[in-house]
């Protein structure tokens, strides 16, 4: 019996979905299940996967990541479900390396693959996903040499874009938050995750190429920048008590100044600010975690995790400029 269902959710992503699918044809361990969640693409990738008789929800619009993945997982019947972006390409033995990774402790939530960047291999695109105090999340070792992330270890979240979870406890937490639509909704989903003692890890010996960016176009954008902005706000909220919103209120404002430079450097001020005032503005429409179920010591180990990170960040800025 299957374990895992590898869920690709697809909108206009033609050019990359023959090369993923063949990927995953070419497994050294066959027994699991594929399920692309087609969001109204038209670029005839509904007409292709039909073609090749790949399983598929069609969805009769665009739900974004969040929206598109969480079909995907209630129509799952497997232990594990399997994340992937379209525009991957796994290594032979990742699926049995992820199944391998998340089944050694009950309490891991998800794992975190080794994406390597597809225009150069000898570079990380992702080794899961770190925080920071100024709420900014982060790629660990993005565009460092591979060779100094090639052993596993506890991360804050896994990178949606090539993570494994365990569907009861999807269950038990709730599932992508679909107001998100994208961007952030893994981090979101990983803290929460976290915040009612579960764990995450990277695993270095399950390995994907990556190009990155496929959906949305480039690497910034005003679509990208604007919900990235919203997305932000929202997961601060959701995931930390008004004691740790105040105590962190200067390192968020700190965040928010070098982020209004930075987008306002590359003429996207306007959609970063548009976002920003969007997620203050609906507030009042998230559901926080209920923090009367959260052991004060789980949210001093998160405070500690927030340092560490925020430390692990800047001296990834620092060897990637040198």
């Amino acid at each position: 019996m299957a374990k895992t269902t590898v869920i690709i959710p697809n909108y206009n992503g033609m050019k990359y979905l023959p090369q993923c699918i063949a990927s995953l044809r070419r497994q050294t361990e066959q027994d699991f299940k594929i399920l692309v969640v087609e969001n109204a693409s038209t670029d005839g990738s509904l007409e292709w996967l039909t073609e090749n008789r790949i399983p598929l929800i069609r969805e009769q619009e665009n739900l974004g990541f969040a929206g598109g993945v969480n079909a995907g997982i209630r129509a799952a019947d497997t232990p594990y479900v399997l994340l992937l972006n379209n525009d991957t390409e796994v290594f032979p033995d990742f699926v049995e390396q992820m199944e391998q990774e998340i089944a050694r402790h009950r309490k891991l939530f998800s794992v975190s693959a080794m994406m390597l960047q597809t225009q150069n291999h000898s570079l990380i695109d992702d080794a899961g996903d770190g925080m920071t105090l100024m709420g900014w999340a982060y790629q660990r070792g993005k565009g460092l040499p591979r060779d100094g992330y090639g052993r596993g270890a506890d991360i804050f979240s896994s990178c949606a874009g090539a993570a494994i979870y365990r569907r009861d406890i999807l269950k038990k937490i709730g599932l992508f938050d679909e107001m998100h639509f994208a961007y952030l909704e893994d981090i979101d989903l990983c803290w929460r995750a976290k915040l009612y003692g579960y764990f995450n890890r990277y695993c270095a010996d399950a390995r994907v190429y990556h190009y990155g960016s496929a959906t949305s176009g480039s690497r910034y954008n005003a679509f990208k920048v604007r919900l990235s902005a919203r997305n932000h706000i929202w997961t601060m909220y959701k995931n930390q008590t008004n004691w740790q919103l105040l105590l962190h209120l200067p390192w968020l404002l700190a965040g928010l100044f070098a982020k209004a430079v930075f987008f306002r450097g590359l003429g996207l001020f306007p959609a970063w600010m548009e976002g920003n005032l969007e997620g203050l503005g609906r507030l009042h429409q998230l559901r926080r975690v209920d923090f009367r179920q959260v052991p004060t010591s789980r949210l001093l180990a998160l405070e500690w995790e927030l340092i560490r990170g925020t430390a692990a960040y800047l001296l990834q800025y620092l060897e990637r400029m040198h």
